[in-house]
């Protein structure tokens, strides 16, 4: 059984929490989420089982989207609601104020992680590090705000939807629209309603279910290898090229020109299909399709970054 479950996970579970719960239902040992909610959020968790743990690497890029709640007037440590607070004060902003601070916040930018997170320094968490009392170095990591939606405004809550790159932390953004407001603000909830393309009407619940049910939840809802990264173009390949590719062939141009490649350039990622469902490679392009029956047969015209025994 390969594939990705995608679970909605509750709050107070950590993501590895869940990866377990999945590992037990299925009595498997290879799993692994694609991307940490925090205990407090809820929402979509694709976790990939047994061969689609290779595909971890590059799931984990995808575009996320959340909903979160800001808490306006409100500062804690953590820059989320179950930290300790650190002052009080009472927010005295129009809907308008709280639309621009937060519209400010999209495009590229450099963002420091929260003391309180999972990101390491010197291979510890910055989490253990804070915990201790130990000032550490916060290095800021460049994220990008692809959107900011307004979704409610009722003081001291405000509603929003973001959407936004890997690694970006949601709790740091609520903090700054805060401090942005004079009043300051932390998170008070957070959902994930989407990574890549895994949204939230696929999330799974299995509160209150029984290890059998869960199999079968699993079992029906299991997305198969060969639909995980929908935004990639497909090479169909004969059975002898897919058992080549699994044991380390990197193709020339002349093994592929018989196969139909769709246009593109250097650089572009692909996959490698047999038939319909299975995967057996994720490979990125070294020239573009048009020069593999104009340029050096014998040229290497991609490099195969991951096999699987789909």
């Amino acid at each position: 059984m390969n594939g990705v479950i995608v679970i909605d996970k509750p709050a107070g579970r950590t993501s590895r929490a869940v990866v377990v719960e999945v590992q037990r239902a299925l009595g498997i040992k290879k799993a692994g989420h694609t991307g940490t909610l925090d205990p407090l959020a809820t929402g979509v968790l694709p976790v990939c089982i047994n061969e689609a743990t290779k595909l971890v690497q590059f799931l984990a890029l995808d575009t996320k989207e959340y909903r979160a709640i800001l808490l306006l007037g409100v500062r804690t440590d953590t820059l989320d609601i179950e930290g300790r607070v650190v002052s009080r004060e009472e927010p005295r902003v129009t809907r308008q104020q709280v639309e621009d601070a937060l519209h400010s916040l999209t495009g590229r930018r450099e963002q420091l992680p929260p003391l309180y997170s999972a990101v390491k320094f010197q291979g510890k968490p910055l989490y253990e590090w804070t915990r201790q009392g130990i000032p550490v170095v916060q290095l800021p990591r460049e994220v990008e705000v692809y959107g900011i939606r307004v979704d409610e405004v009722r003081l001291p809550e405000v509603t929003f939807t973001v959407s936004c790159s890997k690694g970006t932390y949601i709790r740091s953004l609520c903090a700054e629209v805060g401090e942005a407001l004079g009043c300051g603000g932390c998170m008070s909830a957070l959902r994930r309603t989407r990574s890549g393309c895994f949204h939230e009407e696929m999330a799974l619940v299995t509160e209150g279910m029984t290890e059998g049910e869960k199999r079968e939840l699993f079992t029906a809802h299991l997305t198969p290898m060969g639909e995980v990264l929908p935004g990639r173009a497909v090479v169909d390949v004969d059975a002898p090229l897919a058992e080549r590719l699994r044991n380390g062939y990197q193709p020339e141009c002349e093994a592929l020109i018989r196969y139909h490649i769709p246009f593109l350039a250097a650089g572009d990622v692909i996959k490698f299909m047999l038939g319909k469902r299975h995967l057996v490679a994720v490979a990125r392009m070294l020239c573009a399709s048009e020069e593999l029956a104009s340029g050096d047969g014998k040229k290497q015209a991609v490099r195969i970054l991951r096999v699987f025994n789909d």
